[in-house]
């Protein structure tokens, strides 16, 4: 089940985190902000600083206090903030513009977040597996980030399920946790499959590569990562950065590839083809020419053209006289050699492959395989041209006492309002984005999400991104549909659909 409020907060975020706990100065802390801040109005981008939150009198056991033999307990105990200097790092990091975001490593700094008004909790890799801890921070109902670094996929499945019922925006890092970690180590594979395993949570990437190595974060981006985390410092006197932390210079330079690699990656819905392209590409096409004299009014056959290159703008080209019909009636006299020049809108079998090839393309997007023993009708309330405005492609696979239907919409199709007096259906949405219009009270369904239709309660539905649902149902009968549009409503049920018999 998907998070239960949009996970925006998320989206194109840069995390920087502040390099070995602001080194327990609060002016240097404030440095690392401002340098943070520079950075995200020179590169505009969305931007967040990171703390770590610890009640060292508690977190540090009484006979390990002072001890040098752990690297760590040195660390923490120099770093000792108080709440009231945690407080003005927050708050300069919101004057700033930026998110406030912080790693609570045990129970009292989840209260401390809390007090502090952090927008966005950080889980470490360390604590990942902490349930107490992840308990106490589901609490605190707040937008969660967690780390996986060392985790197994069993672990991470968890950690997903767990959260995803109880926080209001959920985001997975893919992390390694090596200091520095080697290039060949990254496993940027694995944050693919996170992303094909957890559609509906953010997945980003926490990186710890050397810092003057730019070549991983575009590698991240181009496999899916949405928001990405660095520990960012700034050299002062007294003050050096350890072998996996940025300096304002590589932070610009990181951030810089990451931009490059999101504009040579585009967008994740669609394409977009320029004017450039599509003339480069008519050049090489073969345009259609009449290969006798032709006449206006005479039908223009196979055998009475051939195919070569260039093809000018306008003119027919082979794919379009191949695909629409099978003849073309002229609008003028052609003489032999002449470009031919005609409309080429497409016929009902060319529309009606169009559909089905769209709507399959959905169901491979969606991973989700429907089998080949089904029935398919395509319904189209206006008619086959206003399919992409009005309609969906219904694909039945059990219709006996108790029915299973599933629904694919192309993206921005609405379906008219109806209703059915013998049928109950429920809805449940599998993948994409559904809004339901029942009885005028408007239900947002997301993935998994399930609504009942009871017998004639008036329905409509929509969806702006597309979607494929399942209807459950009592036996369908194909004279049940009851339609509030006139003209839908005087139609035979045979008028507004198309059987097919496969993809």
């Amino acid at each position: 089940m998907p998070p239960s409020t949009d996970a925006n907060i998320f989206e194109d975020l840069h995390i920087f985190e502040m390099a070995n706990n602001h080194q327990g100065s609060v002016a240097h802390g404030l440095r690392i902000v401002e340098q943070a801040a520079r950075l995200a109005r020179q590169y505009r981008i969305r931007a967040a600083v990171k703390l770590q939150f610890r009640e060292l009198d508690s977190f540090i056991h009484p006979d390990a206090r002072g001890r040098d033999d752990s690297k760590h307990i040195p660390r923490f105990e120099s770093t000792r903030l108080a709440e009231s200097e945690f407080r003005q790092l927050v708050e300069a990091t919101r004057q700033a513009g930026l998110l406030a975001v912080a790693t609570p490593f045990d129970e009292p700094s989840v209260g401390l977040c809390a007090r502090l008004g952090v927008d966005i909790i950080k889980i470490a890799s360390c604590s990942a597996t902490d349930w107490p801890l992840l308990e106490e921070v589901s609490r605190a109902r707040k937008p969660v980030i967690a780390s996986t670094g060392g985790l197994s996929i069993y672990d991470i499945d968890n950690l997903m399920t767990f959260f995803s019922k109880r926080v209001p925006a959920l985001a997975l890092m893919h992390c390694v946790s090596l200091y520095p970690t080697p290039p060949q180590q990254q496993s940027m594979n694995f944050m693919a499959k996170m992303i094909r395993r957890y559609p509906h949570v953010t997945i980003g990437y926490s990186g710890h590569e050397a810092p003057d190595d730019f070549d991983v974060v575009k590698v991240a981006v181009a496999k899916g990562a949405k928001l990405l985390e660095r520990h960012f410092g700034v050299p002062a006197e007294g003050v050096s950065l350890n072998a996996y932390s940025f300096d304002p210079e590589n932070a610009g330079r990181w951030i810089e590839a990451a931009q490059a690699a999101r504009a040579i990656c585009g967008s994740d819905e669609d394409k977009h083809v320029s004017q450039e392209e599509y003339e480069a590409l008519l050049q090489l096409q073969r345009g259609v020419f009449a290969r006798r004299p032709i006449a206006a009014g005479e039908t223009i056959a196979r055998e009475d053209v051939y195919f070569a290159m260039p093809c000018a703008d306008g003119q027919l080209t082979s794919g379009q006289f191949g695909r629409y019909r099978t003849h073309y009636v002229a609008s003028r006299d052609y003489a032999p050699d002449a470009p031919v020049f005609e409309s080429c809108e497409p016929d009902s079998l060319s529309l009606l492959r169009g559909i089905l090839h769209d709507a399959k393309g959905l169901v491979y997007e969606a991973g989700i395989a429907l089998g080949d023993d089904v029935s398919i009708e395509v319904s189209h309330h206006y008619g086959l041209e206003r399919f992409r405005e009005t309609g969906c492609v219904l694909v039945t696979s059990v219709n006996r006492e108790y029915c299973n239907k599933f629904l694919i919409m192309l993206p921005g199709q609405q379906h008219p309002a109806h209703r059915h007096r013998e049928k109950e259906e429920t809805f449940h949405l599998l993948w994409g984005d559904l809004e339901v219009d029942l009885d005028g009270d408007i239900h947002r369904l997301k993935p998994g999400e399930k609504l009942l239709v009871e017998r004639d309660q008036l329905h409509a539905f929509s969806t702006r991104g597309g979607c494929l649902f399942a209807e459950i149902s009592t036996r369908s009968m194909r004279s049940d549909s009851h339609y509030e549009d006139a003209s839908i409503a005087a139609k035979d049920p045979v008028e507004r659909k198309t059987l097919v018999d496969s993809w």
